[in-house]
């Protein structure tokens, strides 16, 4: 963090948060159907907290037999309600299901803690309430969720040895890597994060000093934020996630905004259980919204299928299918590969050669989007962000272009920036795109991040190494790639000083490139 500015604007976060509710509000839709199954429950949390619930049971059970449990904690400011249809058919297939609302948020008591420990220590009571309450199973217990419900699931496996399936969709791993990658703060989603909270919870002081802390840019105490999102984020806990043995399942789309691909895709090599990872076309929680509704749903069948497996043993062939299942951003299939890093079995550089300087503390028209809007807008009309690129501004933009392709390029994993940069403020920011560039100029967001540097010698060159933000994309023959970097983006905080210049440079002995990882043709 640094000296940097603020362009966080009451009114968009509050746009943003009507938005949630709006969504809210018609969920509620599907629920109204189910709720004469459902039994409303309050249950006792960590410290006396009273935590809203409700519980789905087995059409037809009386205490003689036991079924599989399924926790549903929900996702930030959605009330209890959100899981309802989707509770009602794991019901009729055999499950016990107990959805709540978790701590700080709606009716239930407390504060937000954002999946500190009182959040883990309120899984493992209200399985307890569970075992005590309903005929569930303490052999075959699964927690599942979306977005917090997702992180808090992990969390709760990692320390809780009863769990032994996960099913973690649109969820985080790293929380730290998910809002402050690049040493960059994701303003956007914070304002988000933040604007649902006051809304619909209430926010503990230690979560607005965090707050406050993250969009000042107060750098002395960042590694107090660090701390604090650590303690927060399954990816700490790894290894005991591992001991533990619960069988994980991690879904998430493309241009998440709030969670990228990334740390997902980084936890999921770390991971030695049974485990299964699936990415597709969309914004944060995006890919599951429909199934919320009881719609079909792809990523909500195979949570079915994970936990039949997992949990009842089913013999539905789930652990024998390639265990990472991609959709590309520009096709409709599946691609299954045996494991992450061949999802990119191949990478072709391109060459950053020559100098270029650009001034900061414009926008170039380079962007990432709007956090929400523009990754729906590509999931469901192919339609990401655009440029001109040919257009584009060189005194605010450095522009570099593959040859044209004559056969498509279909690139598949994560893409990596290496370069030698030049300063002339001790700080700054910048901010790597990869666009598929058209025949007239016209360019696609393929993908983007930020990168954030404190404390340089001003005029003294250093490397600079970035991975970009995970994707798959068709760049069609008779298309280039092209590279863009600037200082300014909608998403992000910026922290680049008044007058500051940047230069890139290509030295013979540490030459600059972007390695694009392509799927095998």
């Amino acid at each position: 963090m640094g000296h940097g500015r603020t362009p966080v604007r009451t009114s968009a976060a509050g746009a943003v948060c009507a938005a949630l509710l709006a969504g809210c509000v018609v969920g509620l839709a599907p629920a109204a159907q189910a709720a004469p199954s459902v039994r409303f429950v309050d249950i006792t949390g960590d410290g006396g907290t009273v935590l809203k619930a409700n519980v789905v049971t087995p059409e037809g059970a009386d205490g003689t037999d036991a079924y599989p449990l399924i926790v549903l904690p929900t996702s930030w400011g959605l009330p209890q309600v959100e899981y309802l249809a989707q509770a009602q058919k794991l019901a009729d297939s055999g499950y016990v299901v107990l959805t709540y609302n978790v701590r700080g948020f709606w009716q239930s008591g407390g504060e937000i803690e954002v999946a500190g420990p009182p959040d883990i220590a309120d899984a493992s009571k209200v399985i307890d309430w569970a075992l005590d309450h309903t005929p569930a199973d303490p052999r075959h217990i699964g927690m599942a969720g979306v977005s917090y419900g997702a992180g808090i699931s992990l969390l709760a496996a990692a320390h809780d040895k009863r769990i032994k399936a996960v099913a973690a969709l649109s969820g985080w791993a790293d929380l730290i890597s998910s809002i402050y990658s690049g040493r960059t703060q994701h303003v956007q989603a914070g304002a988000l994060l933040d604007g649902a909270g006051v809304v619909t919870g209430h926010e503990s002081p230690e979560l607005r000093q965090i707050f406050d802390n993250f969009y000042a840019s107060n750098l002395s105490r960042e590694q107090e934020m660090i701390d604090w999102g650590r303690k927060r984020s399954v990816a700490t806990y790894v290894d005991q996630l591992n001991r533990n043995g619960a069988a994980v399942m991690l879904a998430n789309a493309w241009g998440d905004t709030i969670f990228p691909a990334n740390q997902y895709a980084d936890f999921y090599e770390k991971l030695t259980v049974p485990k299964r990872l699936e990415m597709r076309p969309g914004d944060h929680a995006t890919a599951e919204l429909t199934g919320l509704f009881g719609l079909p749903n792809d990523v909500w069948t195979d949570t079915g299928r994970w936990f039949d497996h997992y949990l009842k043993g089913v013999g539905n062939g789930i652990d024998r299918e390639q265990p990472v299942q991609l959709k590309s951003r520009s096709t409709g299939g599946y691609e299954g590969y045996p494991d992450w890093k061949s999802v990119g079995a191949t990478r072709r550089k391109i060459a950053l050669a020559g100098s270029s300087t650009i001034h900061a503390n414009v926008d170039s028209g380079a962007d990432g989007g709007i956090v929400f809007l523009s990754s729906i807008l590509d999931q469901v009309a192919q339609l990401p962000p655009m440029a001109s690129i040919p257009l584009l501004p060189r005194r605010w933009a450095a522009v570099w272009q593959s040859e044209r392709y004559g056969a498509p390029q279909r690139v598949r994993g994560t893409a990596t920036l290496h370069t030698t940069l030049t300063p002339t403020k001790e700080s700054g920011t910048l901010i790597a795109y990869l666009y598929d560039v058209g025949p007239l100029g016209f360019g696609k967001l393929v993908t983007n991040a930020p990168y954030t540097w404190y404390g340089r010698t001003p005029g003294e060159p250093f490397g600079v190494d970035l991975d970009l933000f995970s994707t798959a994309y068709d760049v069609p023959a008779g298309h280039r790639l092209a590279l863009v970097v600037d200082t300014v983006d909608p998403l992000y905080i910026e922290h680049n000083p008044s007058g500051a210049q940047l230069t890139f440079s290509s030295p013979s002995d540490d030459p600059s490139y972007v390695s694009v990882p392509l799927r095998e043709q």
